[in-house]
């Protein structure tokens, strides 16, 4: 059945209706957004989006609306029809999951296209999806968001490109700031009809043109888009770096350049073979290099940071109450898998009450990935016993975790790995020394150990069942038992108490009172 034109206004302001239901504890079912870009449709459906939202579904076709609008004025023919067909198998797909409101917004090559509107119509006439059209400077408002939802404590730019338009973003204090959009995306710059030279100069021009808007002193750039992923990424098999996980990836100002010149050098279809990097996106990396350079260079910058967060993780972070956005995003993540995976949920408080007289002094960052570490340490006890430890070192560094820098998702791994087994296999991790340093290898093995041996006493939430004091200066480790729960410390206790207190170079005894 036909369908009329859903709206005569279909472009997005936030101060209209939001898109998306306020987001809180009572908001935890599947929330699906079709993200309708200048070279890809993409669905995602976030599962349990309160503040730490799960990745239930992803899936993107690259169409390339945007291709060839900077001769036409129209989006591209073919990406039309692709982009149709892969909204109609989205809607399919969502029906299907029982998410009975689909939202799907579009970015520069739908506003930017004269026949932008027409499209939006001729969606809804063949699927019935709505698609609200999103301006540059909300782009840039929503991508600064989704950045914050990963990182609540972020300060500095966020660079947002896509095919056909670049975004600018200034957050400090959990807050955005400044914004502003151009054209700079790299499908209009590679349809300019121009010299290599006058597109460098339009590039140089229109950036110290936003500089001035900003400012030039921004301590860290934080990327977000499928072309800055897909430079990361040829970035991180150029230097053989151990962790494929593009979010929170670093390069430096000379990496970029090295990595540019590294594509320049053997070409797209050796490196496109060599990396499975995908075909129609690899011929967009220079020219987002060029725009990256100039950023580099006018901005002052050489902090650069990967966030695989952008516009559509903004959109939650839009409809998340003050208190659910003050929230730590990995602690939310780590308790809503305790509590979904975890055999006696709620043992992750105790036992972290537990190993902490190991950790006096410690700084807030340690703590949480420690308190994190108690959260998951029993998430993964469906796996082959002969396999566990590996299975949690994989799950906690390259799972989708948010608020974890690269060493942090190392030392999680680490210690979650220890939390199963005395002995781990340097050949497995070895490679990831190049991330985490040998102190932190250390206090990962401590931390293991002690919930090793926690996990033999707290099999209930009992808070007087027992208690570990360290004395450094004695170096003994006393692990203290009140009298009914004695008959806990058997051989394997014993055993796990010992091999703690070896890898902290201490004796360790146990205390029976009462």
């Amino acid at each position: 059945m036909l369908r009329p034109s859903f709206s005569t206004n279909r472009i997005w302001n936030p101060s209209q209706k939001p898109l998306l239901p306020q987001l809180d504890e009572r908001h935890l079912s599947k929330v699906a957004v079709i993200d309708v870009g200048s070279s890809s449709v993409r669905l995602v459906v976030f599962d349990g989006a309160a503040r730490s939202p799960a990745y239930f579904y992803n899936e993107k076709l690259i169409c390339s609306l945007g291709v060839g609008i900077s001769t036409t004025g129209k989006l591209n023919p073919e990406g039309k029809i692709r982009a149709v067909e892969a909204i109609r198998r989205f809607k399919y797909l969502t029906t299907s999951m029982g998410i009975k409101q689909v939202t799907a917004v579009a970015t520069a090559a739908v506003r930017l296209a004269n026949d932008g509107l027409e499209f939006c119509d001729h969606v809804y006439r063949e699927t019935g999806q709505k698609i609200w059209i999103i301006d540059g400077r909300d782009e840039a408002r929503l991508s600064a968001q989704g950045v914050l939802l990963g990182w609540p404590g972020a300060y500095g730019l966020v660079c947002d490109i896509g095919g056909s338009s670049m975004e600018l973003a200034e957050i400090s204090f959990g807050k955005v700031g400044r914004l502003a959009t151009s054209d700079l995306g790299p499908i209009k710059l590679r349809e300019l009809e121009v010299s290599n030279l006058e597109r460098l100069l339009y590039i140089r021009k229109t950036v110290k043109n936003l500089a001035k808007e900003f400012g030039l002193h921004h301590n860290r750039l934080f990327l977000v888009g499928g072309s800055w992923r897909t430079l990361a990424k040829v970035d991180m098999f150029r230097t053989n770096y151990p962790l494929h996980v593009l979010h929170e990836y670093r390069m430096s100002r000379k990496s970029v350049a090295k990595t540019l010149a590294h594509i320049q050098k053997h070409g797209f279809e050796i490196i496109q073979e060599k990396y499975k990097i995908p075909a129609l996106r690899l011929p967009l990396i220079p020219y987002a290099g060029e725009v990256l350079e100039g950023l580099l260079d006018t901005f002052e910058l050489d902090d650069i940071a990967i966030s695989s967060y952008g516009l559509r993780e903004g959109l939650l972070f839009q409809q998340m109450s003050d208190p659910i956005r003050s929230r730590d995003p990995l602690i939310e993540a780590c308790k809503v898998s305790e509590k979904k995976d975890a055999r006696v949920p709620g043992m992750g408080k105790a036992l972290y009450k537990f190993v902490l007289p190991l950790f006096k002094g410690a700084g807030k960052d340690l703590l949480r990935i420690i308190r994190a570490a108690c959260l998951l340490h029993d998430v993964s006890w469906r796996a082959n016993p002969d396999y566990r430890a590996e299975v949690c070192f994989d799950n906690a560094s390259r799972s989708n975790l948010g608020g974890l820098k690269h060493s942090e998702r190392i030392f999680l791994g680490l210690a979650l790995m220890h939390r199963y087994t005395n002995k781990r296999d340097d050949k497995i991790f070895a490679p990831m020394y190049r991330i985490i340093d040998e102190d932190r290898v250390k206090t990962a093995e401590i931390l293991g150990k002690a919930m090793r041996l926690g996990a033999m006493i707290w099999l209930t939430n009992d808070p007087d069942r027992a208690k570990l004091c360290w004395n450094p200066n004695k170096v003994e480790l006393t692990l203290k038992l009140s009298g009914s729960s004695s008959a806990l410390f058997g051989e394997v206790a014993e055993a796990r108490l010992q091999s703690l207190a070896n890898t902290l170079s201490a004796k360790g005894i146990c205390i029976v009172s009462g």
